[in-house]
């Protein structure tokens, strides 16, 4: 029975790209796929892109490249990689500059594009389609159509299978599923057929336990997770998966981590929403169907799979302009430490109200008591030895969102006692880029694939 081992290298922008070297030299896999793209990492993109500083491609991938492109061509391992973001085109030619760099030859890069709508928002919203969005509700009208900045589709693993069938070394997309990188070589190698929908179903889950890097294999881990060992150098996961759709999840044998029936489960469920339906371009895979046998020895069995029919329509994420934040934190010492916060951050609301600015959202939070637990926080029976206050405001405009840190630093003199030293932020305004979820009928999609060859 055919087999293929797919190894994992990246979860997200800024993850570490050292364990997916052990993957490459360890890990006996045939391909490495690079999970690059969170739901928010478009907007960042965005906002280098914006800046100057970027180039609408994840800036980690040249360290990715240089670290791991040499490695995989001796070892005939191929890379997938969603890096691509909003510019894959540039991102393929910055890894054919980086294989010349390497003396590596005859490298053939494919860029998987269409997924960027943008350019065409008009003319298919008057073709009829809404874009609704699929959270709310809300009418697409509400946005000013100089406020949109990107409009992605989410690609399935179509193009991608096309692009290895092409032969790539390397294949580079924009948006596209998370899994779509991982299923896309099951397919290649194992010749499923797109409509056999559990064994697609089975490939997506094995994809959706890959995408986050070591969260399956130790990290992120709620359970004992004291007791996981060498977390210093985190295994990331391998899957060996077979034609009939029966996988084992594994990683690396040299590294640390953990792979069990626990770690696993808990990366099964992270994200799906309805577990009987998590609906993918590809397939909707019905989780409660998984059964997960622990068989020792850092090796998790995934049997059972089931999967429905692929849907009509795909998620389109649209970036645009929602106004500008103005923040701040400060923070106080015990004694009083709560009592000093809360004062500084009455003060803060009533000077507000005497300046010329229109506040649209306004946040404040207290750092050690309720920045990560929200309302569902205690407050604390003990004093403690220090608090900090995260205030935070959003205005429609640059200007006013800049008036609003420049209120803070008074308050060493003119507030509560005890203002640590050195407590205040950069006083400076960003930009927020919100995002739009809306569906569109997946054949008004095009994917293309290019292929280019360095010489």
């Amino acid at each position: 029975m055919k087999k293929v081992r797919i190894g994992a290298g990246q979860g997200f922008l800024g993850d570490s790209p050292f364990p997916a070297l052990d993957v490459v030299r360890h890990g006996s896999v045939k391909y490495l796929c690079c999970d690059a793209l969170a739901e928010l990492t478009l907007a960042i993109l965005e906002k280098l892109r914006k800046r100057s500083t970027g180039t609408g491609w994840a800036p980690d991938l040249k360290l990715y490249m240089n670290l791991l492109l040499n490695e995989c061509v001796q070892r005939g391992v191929k890379i997938i990689t969603s890096a691509g973001g909003l510019n894959p085109v540039g991102a393929a030619a910055e890894i054919g500059e980086i294989a010349q760099s390497l003396g590596i030859k005859g490298l053939k890069i494919a860029v998987v594009g269409g997924d960027d709508i943008s350019s065409s928002l008009d003319t298919l919203k008057a073709g009829g389609v809404t874009f609704e969005n699929m959270e709310s509700g809300v009418q697409f009208d509400s946005l000013k159509r100089e406020d949109i900045l990107f409009a992605n589709v989410y690609l399935g693993a179509e193009p991608i299978i096309k692009a290895l069938a092409l032969g790539a070394d390397v294949v580079v997309t924009g948006r596209c599923a998370d899994t779509a990188l991982f299923l896309a070589p099951m397919v290649h190698e194992l010749g499923w057929k797109l409509d056999d929908w559990d064994k697609i179903a089975a490939g997506v889950v094995c994809g959706h336990l890959m995408e986050c890097s070591a969260q399956s294999t130790g990290g992120n881990f709620s359970g004992d997770w004291w007791e996981v060992p060498a977390m210093h150098r985190p295994g990331y996961p391998v899957v060996e998966i077979s034609e009939d759709g029966e996988a084992v999840l594994t990683k690396p044998e040299p590294c640390g981590g953990l792979v069990s029936r626990e770690t696993v489960t808990e990366q099964l469920v992270y994200e799906i929403g309805d577990p009987r339906s998590y609906i993918t371009p590809d397939v909707i895979a019905d989780f409660t169907s998984v059964r997960l046998e622990d068989l020792g020895d850092n090796r998790v069995a995934i049997k059972g799979v089931k999967g429905r029919q692929r849907p009509d329509n795909l998620k389109v994420s649209i970036g645009y302009s929602n106004g500008f934040c103005g923040e701040m934190t400060i923070r106080y010492p015990w004694p009083h430490a709560l009592r000093k916060a809360q004062k500084a951050e009455e003060i803060i609301r009533q000077q507000l109200k005497m300046l010329p600015i229109s506040v649209e959202e306004i946040i404040a939070e207290y750092v050690g008591i309720n920045s990560l637990l929200g309302p569902a926080a205690v407050e604390p029976a003990e004093e403690l030895n220090e608090v900090g206050l995260r205030m935070a405001i959003r205005t429609r405009s640059k200007r006013e969102a800049e008036m609003f840190p420049r209120l803070f630093p008074s308050l060493a003199l003119n507030g509560p006692p005890g203002l640590g030293a050195g407590s205040f932020g950069a006083e400076r305004a960003r930009e927020l880029i919100s995002l739009w979820s809306a569906l569109i009928p997946r054949e008004l999609v095009t994917a293309t694939v290019t292929v280019l060859e360095v010489n």
